[in-house]
């Protein structure tokens, strides 16, 4: 591991005013080294996705900082955060948003095109990215003839295509089954140990014991526990989150 790709120092995330007012998050910190998947647990409503959208420049904090490498999402302009969302983070959602009219490989590609790449080049990478999470010989094959696992693997290829160098994940494995999640973790564990910084949203104590750390939120505050998760019986015991 080398270099922080992802802190969040301090960040705040208010929705509503007044009285109606909710702290999703509430002084998180958290710092991502490239190559390193961490793994963020804790019940419904502990602030995981939040966290994930605003790592993602998808939303902005009320107060703190959040940075991705040297890019400050807190001050970055619509145009800054479109530019970084299409070069340097991946998100994967449990949704997959794969479109179904375009191939596989086409829809890993999709990205590359509208970041300027040309239709060929775009295509080449797409392949590569394909290879890498095991679907060489499925690039053609449209989403509806994909198994939820393959759908979910495509989906982090074209999370991870080009010089994407921070992916997101939240809860991808929670429609698959059993054996095609921990197909998807090991992609996930494979994509960190090329360099990616990977975080992960998720429930399921087994999938979170791919990570080397996990970060448990409760009422939108961190509780970080270093190095490797000591087995499922004690992340389920930490976290009171029932897989």
């Amino acid at each position: 591991m080398s270099g922080a790709m992802l802190e969040l120092d301090a960040v705040r995330r208010v929705f509503g005013t007044g009285r109606g007012a909710t702290t999703a998050l509430d002084g998180v910190s958290l710092s991502v080294a490239a190559g390193e998947l961490v793994a963020i647990m804790g019940p419904s409503g502990s602030g995981k996705s939040t966290l994930l959208t605003l790592a993602g420049g998808l939303d902005r904090p009320t107060s703190g900082g959040v940075r991705v490498g040297d890019a400050d999402l807190a001050t970055s302009d619509a145009e800054a955060l479109a530019r970084l969302r299409r070069r340097t983070v991946g998100y994967v959602f449990q949704d997959l948003n794969l479109l179904p009219t375009l191939t596989a490989v086409e829809n890993v590609a999709v990205p590359l095109e509208l970041d300027g790449a040309s239709a060929r080049a775009a295509r080449r990478e797409a392949h590569e990215a394909l290879a890498a999470v095991g679907l060489a010989g499925l690039a053609d094959r449209f989403p509806d003839a994909l198994s939820g696992g393959e759908q979910q693997r495509t989906a982090i290829a074209r999370a991870c295509v080009g010089p994407r160098r921070l992916l997101l994940a939240d809860e991808p494995t929670g429609a698959l089954d059993s054996l095609a999640g921990e197909q998807v973790l090991a992609v996930l564990r494979e994509r960190a140990d090329a360099g990616l910084a990977v975080v992960l949203v998720t429930h399921e104590a087994r999938y979170a014991a791919w990570a080397d750390r996990v970060v448990f939120l409760r009422d939108g505050r961190a509780q970080d526990q270093a190095g490797p998760p000591a087995g499922p019986e004690t992340l389920l015991a930490d976290s009171d989150v029932t897989p």
